[in-house]
């Protein structure tokens, strides 16, 4: 989504009629009254939308200035008095009287006796070298009547000469840029450069973030010496990446105009500003150029409770639905205000169908006082809380912008009593996630960052306990520390499986400039078995992190070379591999068909091997934003049982990346069922199966389906057993959070959220009545992302808000027939039908309920595909379900 904000003024400023030269910036005469005409007005609508189409308002006044001090020793250091009167406020739109809220009011029914007696008390300014040096009025004046007097000060300030300076105005601390030539100077604001009081945030992710552009560009026009305009425009655009279409803007105008020169009154005696200030009017204060915070009246605004009234969000079984996260962002809005007490609460006071969904919500808050509500409802050495503990850690894990001392409430959990072994490693691997996240905002050396870094680096050579070197390991790869580089070279030559495992798949995470020559030569040696004998998954792994490290030429040939030489199923992925980097044009294509070239290497014999393994890569979606791709890897034993399966989606949007799912499915140890020789390196391995997710760049905890013979034996009979779930919940993907300070005085607020419901699942199946396997992976989720822009004073309202929603659920189904070989193998990909909706609303509200309201929208339903892979696997499909008759 998209948000424009633009600022367009038009002021007069003065310079001193009888000597201008040498003059940095306007100069006032004596005894003179400049009298001018202000207009500013804002504008709220879609990118493209008319003036007509907009929801905003006008404020118009006549503004009186005068020279009230100037310092004997400098003609530049001015004290200047303005008074504004005659305020109106009416629509910018022409609307009919029936949809005009401001038909019939009047300026003191709208702003109130007392703010509309501060808005017309004189203020000062003090103008010194052109720049306005200090601003004075009443100290108790309310916030949004002084930045609209400041936008008015802001205007007083130009040099006659070019060059950067680093000016104050109500925009904040600004870094400027004047150019001057004949009779015009241009004045250019870098507003990514401006300090406020007021900072916002945004989601670390960049694919799910919201991305800016802004300017402000000033033209004075001058004639004898003197201002006779200034045209000001300043633009704010905001974007969702992932969605660039949907787009609002607010554009801002001001109007200063000199109408007339009168007799004014003379300059006042004095030493200084503050003396000559104090003696004109005690009650003056200087209180800064810059904006002051506005409070809005938040009239009219839901409870912490209200969302907990919508009883779909009380139910895990409707997070396949965009309802579950409309309803998760709003109760988000609502926690994100509330104090510790209420929300919890909240909690304490939820059903057990609500309890998970509200856990999600509150920790995505990402609030002191929500954290602290969690810590203390939490209870980590009860058995019974299982589900809620690990809804926590997954919604810390995906923060969108954490800081330390959520680090560091895991840090001391992790010190604590924790009754579950799974939630011990949950607890260990989020602890990575968030040294990720932190190290990317430039919190690397903070104190509980470093001390999580020594925990995790140091790890997994501190026990001997498989579970906890593999906990410490994929804690490493969610860390993407630099420092585990070595770590993870030294355990890719392991001679456990699960370590060379995770360690090869956490380098492929790496970027390629970070994978020196050595940590490639220990790759190498693990594929091409130089120093011992690996399992297939292990050296399949190896193989995909050379093709992705940028290889060189006789990496390539080698590996080319082994084709033929392998055992038969990593052959014909191996050749599988090789096509699909070429077919999809992937970085390693190019040296490939250069090695390729070499008939030693390439040739009928290597190529031809036959097999059930396979890779393939396609694309899922490609816009104008955003590009999504999958890939899925099957790899299986010698005797047709399934050894891993990886499915991925990738989403990238202006050139950043971002790995948003991965599941991936590894089975051993099975071939003594069907009386199989097990593959060289596999004879004693024990009988295994498990599923591990990574999701939007976090690793999670894997789950097991099934460990042991005996355990293997109690499942295998049937092929009715239920999904194991891998994941399931709510997350906050986009969360972006600003203040625009608009010169004019004016301020725009931007808050952008997407939530996810998600629900992922799979299972593997193993029947030897019918001599048939089926692995399935099932992934629903529904999505929202919403923007809301508005310009809120206290006596007026105005805003848009834009959102579009979408469900979906994907389905892959790999189902192996190893009665026979080669045995058969059909892969399926499916998306089902799913609907997809936008909408937009702009709207006007008085304090006093009068309101406009304005909808508009459009929905479609989206029909469903089966995503095409290899043509090999079409035909193996058709006789798969031709046996089935």
């Amino acid at each position: 989504m998209v948000l424009q904000v633009s600022v367009s003024s038009t002021c007069l400023i003065f310079l001193c009629r009888t000597s201008s030269a040498g003059a940095a910036g306007p100069r006032l005469n004596n005894d003179q009254l400049y009298k001018f005409s202000y207009t500013t007005e804002v504008l709220v609508d879609r990118a493209k939308g008319s003036k007509d189409g907009s929801v905003g308002y006008r404020i118009s006044s006549d503004v009186d200035v005068n020279l009230v001090w100037r310092d004997p020793n400098s003609k530049d250091d001015q004290l200047i008095r303005l008074v504004i009167s005659n305020v109106k406020i009416k629509s910018v739109a022409q609307r009919s009287a029936k949809k005009n809220i401001f038909q019939g009011a009047t300026t003191q029914s709208l702003l109130g006796e007392n703010k509309l007696a501060a808005l017309e008390r004189p203020f000062m300014v003090h103008l010194k070298n052109g720049k306005v040096s200090s601003f004075y009025c009443y100290k108790a004046e309310p916030a949004s009547i002084k930045n609209l007097k400041r936008g008015v000060a802001s205007l007083l300030q130009v040099q006659s000469r070019s060059g950067k300076v680093i000016e104050n105005d109500v925009s904040g601390r600004c870094t400027v840029e004047y150019k001057a030539t004949q009779g015009q100077v241009t004045r250019t604001k870098a507003l990514e450069t401006c300090k406020t009081a007021e900072t916002g945030f945004t989601t670390y992710i960049q694919v799910l973030g919201v991305s800016g552009e802004s300017s402000s560009v000033t033209v004075f026009t001058l004639e004898d010496g003197f201002i006779k305009s200034a045209t000001a425009k300043e633009t704010h655009i905001l974007a969702v990446n992932a969605r660039r279409t949907t787009a609002a803007k607010i554009v801002s105008r001001q109007n200063l105009t000199l109408v007339t020169i009168e007799t004014g009154p003379f300059e006042a005696a004095g030493k200084n500003v503050a003396s000559v200030v104090k003696s004109l009017d005690e009650k003056l204060y200087a209180v800064g150029v810059t904006a002051e915070k506005v409070k809005s009246q938040c009239k009219g605004c839901q409870s912490l409770f209200f969302p907990l009234s919508f009883p779909l969000l009380c139910s895990s079984h409707s997070l396949s639905k965009a309802i579950a996260p409309r309803r998760f962002l709003a109760l988000i809005q609502s926690i994100r205000k509330a104090s510790k007490d209420e929300i919890l609460q909240v909690l304490k006071s939820s059903t057990k169908t609500a309890l998970p969904q509200v856990v999600d919500a509150v920790t995505s808050s990402q609030t002191p006082a929500s954290l602290d509500a969690m810590l203390q409802f939490l209870n980590f050495a009860d058995p019974k809380g299982l589900v809620l503990q690990e809804r926590f850690l997954y919604a810390c894990g995906f923060a969108s912008h954490p800081n330390e001392r959520m680090l560091q409430a895991l840090v001391d959990i992790s010190k604590g009593k924790i009754v579950s072994n799974d939630i011990k490693e949950s607890v260990v691997i989020i602890m990575g996630a968030l040294v990720h996240k932190l190290c990317q905002k430039g919190g690397c050396e903070l104190p509980t960052v470093v001390e999580v870094k020594k925990m995790i680096l140091e790890g997994p050579d501190s026990t001997q306990v498989e579970s906890d070197v593999q906990m410490y390991l994929l804690a490493l790869k969610n860390s993407l520390l630099p420092e585990a580089i070595p770590l993870f070279s030294k355990y890719a030559e392991s001679e456990v499986g699960a370590y060379c495992t995770i360690s090869l798949t956490a380098l492929q995470r790496y970027d390629v400039a970070l994978i020196t020559d050595e940590v490639k030569q220990t790759v190498n040696r693990v594929y091409h078995q130089n120093r011992r004998v690996y399992e297939k998954n292990v050296r399949a792994a190896a193989a995909d992190v050379v093709f992705s490290s940028n290889p060189s030429y006789m990496e390539v040939k080698n590996m080319l070379l082994s084709i033929g030489n392998l055992p038969r199923e990593l052959n014909k992925y191996m050749l599988s591999k090789v096509n699909d980097i070429l077919h999809f044009e992937m970085p390693a294509s190019k040296i490939l068909r250069q090695a390729m070239k070499d008939m030693i290497s390439h040739n009928y014999d290597r190529f031809s091997k036959v097999g059930s393994s396979s890779a393939f890569s396609g694309f899922m979606a490609r816009t104008a934003d955003a590009t999504t791709t999958y890939s899925l890897d099957i790899l299986y034993s010698g005797s047709g049982v399934l050894r891993r399966s990886n499915m991925n989606i990738y989403a990238a949007s202006n050139g950043a990346m971002l790995h948003g799912l991965q599941v991936a499915i590894e089975a051993q140890g099975m071939e003594s069922l069907i009386a199989a020789k097990p593959d060289e390196g596999e004879e004693d391995l024990e009988s295994f199966a498990g599923m591990s997710a990574l999701l939007f760049d976090v690793q999670l905890r894997p789950v097991t389906f099934f460990k042991g013979y005996s355990d293997l034996m109690s499942k295998m009979f049937s092929m009715s057993g239920e999904p194991m779930n891998v994941v399931k919940g709510l997350i906050l993907l986009t969360d972006h959070s600003q203040v625009i300070q608009l010169q004019s005085g004016l301020k725009a607020n931007a808050e952008f959220q997407g939530g996810l419901a998600i629900d992922i699942s799979g299972g593997m199946e193993v029947s030897l009545w019918y001599r048939e396997s089926k692995t399935s992976v099932n992934n629903k989720g529904a999505m929202v992302v919403t923007g809301n822009v508005t310009v809120d004073m206290d006596f007026v309202r105005t805003g848009m808000e834009v959102s579009f929603e979408t469900e979906a659920s994907l389905d892959f189904i790999t189902t192996v027939q190893f009665s026979e070989y080669p045995f058969l193998v059909c892969m399926q990909m499916d998306k089902t039908t799913f609907p997809f909706s936008e909408s937009l609303t702009k709207y006007e509200s008085l304090p006093s309920g009068k309101s406009y309201v304005s909808r508009r929208g459009h929905k479609q339903l989206l029909p469903g595909s089966e995503f095409p892979l290899h043509q090999e696997n079409s035909n193996m499909c058709k006789r798969v379900f031709d046996s089935d008759w």
